[in-house]
């Protein structure tokens, strides 16, 4: 049995799915408060399993200081059918010394789209650039079992 025929996908069918980026869910949790959840682009380096995100935080958004935060980050869809990507961990802004050279290096191998959702130019939208390596990757996949 594959591991899609036990409803994971294999490392090649996740990197494929993720492709260099795309659009997904980031939340971050808080205390015991609800987590904070927000539709966001994403792009992701199959060479080091790494996400990368340029993400607007002005004051009223909602989201907080980012850094160091705790996330889970999930993509899905049902383009080919079922399939989703659950990866967890901590936000790490890329302008930190000790990640910023890597950094570099990982975002040269990805796509985040622009996505205009700011009522405004995005050239006048203040972004951050994070990564997140996580601590856990999860998939999931559609199996075809009879009902």
């Amino acid at each position: 049995m594959s591991e899609s025929d036990s409803g994971q996908l294999t490392g090649d069918e996740r990197d494929g799915f993720l492709g260099s980026g795309g659009i997904g869910v980031l939340s971050l949790s808080e205390d015991e408060a609800a987590p904070y959840s927000t539709p966001v682009s994403y792009g992701y380096d199959t060479v080091e399993s790494i996400f990368y995100f340029r993400l607007a935080n002005p004051p009223e958004s909602g989201k907080g200081d980012l850094s160091d935060r705790s996330v889970s980050f999930v993509v899905y869809g049902n383009d080919d059918g079922w399939k989703s990507v659950v990866a967890t961990g901590q936000l790490e802004r890329t302008t930190e010394e000790s990640i910023a050279a890597e950094s570099l290096q990982g975002l040269e191998r990805v796509h985040i789209p622009l996505v205009d959702i700011f009522g405004k130019p995005p050239r006048e939208v203040p972004f951050e650039f994070y990564r997140l390596v996580p601590d856990e990757l999860t998939t999931r996949t559609e199996t075809h079992t009879e009902l």
